[in-house]
C-alpha cells in the first residue's frame, strides 16, 4: 500500500514571472493546491524564483510560512533588480524573456536528475507571460500548464489582436478624439472603448505586443490554461474562450491570500505587533474608512500624489493609506514608531505596508482606492468593498472598465477619455465624498455597495464545497496532474 501511494507522488515545478503581481497569485494557487493532497508526501512543489526574490520571500514573515509540500529554489539574478525595474520597464521585460530561459532549463534538468524513482517531475506550471517555459517543458517531454495572471477579458483581447487590425483599431488610439470608439466584435468581451484597452496596444508598445502575442500562442500549446479568477465573474468571455481554445480551461480563483481574510474574520490575534495598524482600524466607526493603495510597482507621479493627499484631506473622509516611501509624500509613516505606541491622527493613518486583504475585510473599511491591478481587483471583490479606480497602465485600464461599467461596483477618479492631466484636489475631494456617500443620500453609492456585497457572496460561494472554483480545481487535479 505504501509503495503504491508513493509511486503516485507528483512533483510540480512552478515558474512565475519575477514580479510581485505575478509571484503572489502563483504562490496562492500553490498553497491552495497543497491543501488538496491529504498525504503530504503525495505532492512536492518546487517554486522557482530569482536569488533576489528568494531573499524577499524568506525575509517576509507572512510569505515564509509555507506548507511542507512547497520548497523554494532559485536561479541566478540574470535580470535587473526588482528595486529598479520601474526605471526601464522595457529593458526589464526584454531581460526576462531572453535571460531566464537557460538558467531555468538547467535547474529543471537538475531537478529531474535529483528526483528519486518515486518522485519525478510530472508537471511544469508557468506564468503564461513566459512563453519560453512552455518550450523548455515541451523539449523535456514534461507536461506544462499555463497560468494567466490577468483577467480573461485581457487574454481574449490579446488573442483577438488580428481583429483589431482588420477593423483599423490597431495600434490603439487613446486620444480623446478616438477614445470613445467602441470595440464590439470580440466574442464574449462586452463592448469596450478604445480608451479602456490595455496600454500595451499603444503604438509605442510594439516590443511588448510581440511578446504578448507569443505568450498567448505558447499558452495554447500547454496542457491546459488556468485563470486566477472565478467563472461567475466573467462568464461570457470564459465560456467563449472555452469554445475556441484548443485546450481545457480551468478558472480556479480568486488566487488571493485567503488565510489572511479568515484570520480577520475569526479575530485571530496572532502577530499583533506585525499588524499594529489594526488597532487604528478597530477604533474607527463601521463602514467609515477609505483604504488607499497604489500597488507594488507602477504608481502615480509625485505631482499627482500631492493632489491626491490634499484631496483626501479636503474630503474629510477617514482614510488608511499605504505609501511605500521614496517619493516624498508619506505624511506620518508608522514604520519608525513602536507598534505598541502608535499615535495616529483621527482622520488618517499611513503605513509603508499592510496585509491588504485583511484590511479590506475589516468592518471599518467601506471603500478601496485602487490602481486596479488584477490581484487587488480580486481582493476587492472578495471583500465586498466598492472600488474607486485610478489605473496607471497595462491591464489596469481594462480592469477599471470591468469594475465600473460591467460589474458596477466602483467609480472612476479620472473620468475624461485619454486624459493625461493631473486630477486636481478639488475634483478628488468631491469624488471621494460622493463615493463614500458622506451625506448618506447618494443613490448611486448605495446601489454600488449593494452590488459589491452580492459579488462578495458569489465569490465566497465558488470557494465553498461544490462551488465552481473548488470543482474546477478538483477537475484540474484529476484530469491533468493525476492523468
Amino acid at each position: 500500500m505504501e509503495s503504491s501511494r508513493r509511486a503516485k507522488r507528483q512533483h510540480v515545478v512552478v515558474m512565475p514571472y519575477p514580479g510581485r503581481g505575478h509571484i503572489n497569485p502563483m504562490m496562492n494557487f500553490c498553497k491552495l493546491l497543497s491543501t488538496k493532497f491529504l498525504v503530504v508526501d503525495d505532492l512536492r512543489i518546487t517554486f522557482v524564483v530569482t536569488e533576489e526574490w528568494l531573499g524577499f520571500i524568506e525575509s517576509s514573515a507572512s510569505e515564509s510560512r509555507l506548507p511542507p509540500q512547497i520548497r523554494l529554489r532559485s536561479i541566478p539574478n540574470v535580470i535587473p533588480s526588482e528595486l529598479v525595474r520601474g526605471l526601464d520597464l522595457g529593458g526589464f521585460f526584454v531581460a526576462v524573456q531572453t535571460k531566464m530561459e537557460d538558467p531555468f532549463e538547467q535547474l529543471l534538468d537538475q531537478l529531474m536528475k535529483d528526483d528519486d524513482p518515486t518522485t519525478v517531475v510530472t508537471t511544469v506550471i508557468a506564468d503564461a507571460t513566459l512563453p519560453w517555459a512552455v518550450y523548455v517543458a515541451n523539449r523535456r517531454n514534461v507536461q506544462v500548464v499555463s497560468l494567466w495572471p490577468m483577467s480573461p477579458s485581457v487574454f481574449s483581447i490579446y488573442k483577438h489582436i488580428d481583429l483589431l487590425v482588420q477593423n483599423g483599431h490597431y495600434p490603439v488610439d487613446f486620444s480623446s478624439e478616438c477614445g470613445n470608439e467602441l470595440v464590439d466584435y470580440i466574442a464574449g468581451v462586452s463592448p469596450i472603448r478604445l480608451a479602456d484597452m490595455p496600454s500595451v496596444l499603444k503604438r509605442f508598445a510594439r516590443p511588448f505586443l510581440s511578446s504578448v502575442k507569443e505568450s498567448v500562442s505558447a499558452a495554447c500549446k500547454a496542457k491546459c490554461l488556468l485563470f486566477t479568477t472565478y467563472h461567475e465573474l466573467e462568464p461570457q468571455v470564459i465560456e467563449s474562450l472555452m469554445k475556441i481554445l484548443p485546450l481545457p480551461v480551468y478558472s480556479v480563483g480568486p488566487s488571493i491570500p485567503l488565510s489572511a481574510a479568515l484570520e480577520d474574520e475569526t479575530h485571530n490575534n496572532e502577530n499583533k505587533a506585525e499588524h499594529y495598524y489594526l488597532d487604528w482600524l478597530d477604533s474607527q466607526p463601521k463602514n467609515s474608512v477609505l483604504y488607499v493603495s497604489f500597488g507594488s510597482f507602477l504608481s502615480a507621479s509625485s505631482e499627482q500624489m500631492e493632489e491626491i493627499l490634499a484631496g483626501l484631506d479636503e474630503s474629510g473622509v477617514r482614510y488608511f493609506l499605504v505609501s511605500r516611501g521614496g517619493q516624498g509624500y508619506t505624511k506620518n509613516s508608522a514604520a519608525d514608531e513602536d507598534a505598541e505606541n502608535v499615535l495616529p491622527s483621527t482622520q488618517s493613518f499611513v503605513v509603508p505596508w499592510c496585509d491588504q486583504l485583511r484590511v479590506l475585510c475589516h468592518s471599518s473599511v467601506a471603500g478601496f482606492w485602487t490602481h486596479c491591478g488584477w490581484n487587488s481587483t480580486l481582493e476587492g471583490v472578495y471583500a465586498g468593498v466598492p472600488m474607486l479606480t485610478f489605473p496607471v497602465a497595462m491591464d489596469q485600464i481594462t480592469n477599471s472598465k470591468l469594475i465600473v461599467d460591467d460589474w458596477k461596483i466602483g467609480m472612476k477618479v479620472m473620468k475624461e477619455v485619454g486624459a493625461d492631466k493631473v486630477v486636481k484636489r478639488e475634483e478628488i475631494a468631491m469624488t471621494v465624498k460622493k463615493f463614500m456617500n458622506s451625506n448618506g443620500e447618494d443613490e448611486e453609492s448605495i446601489e454600488m455597495r449593494t452590488r459589491a456585497n452580492e459579488f462578495k457572496k458569489s465569490c465566497r460561494k465558488v470557494l465553498a464545497k461544490g462551488g465552481s472554483s473548488t470543482t474546477n480545481l478538483d477537475n484540474f487535479i484529476r484530469n491533468i496532474l493525476r492523468n
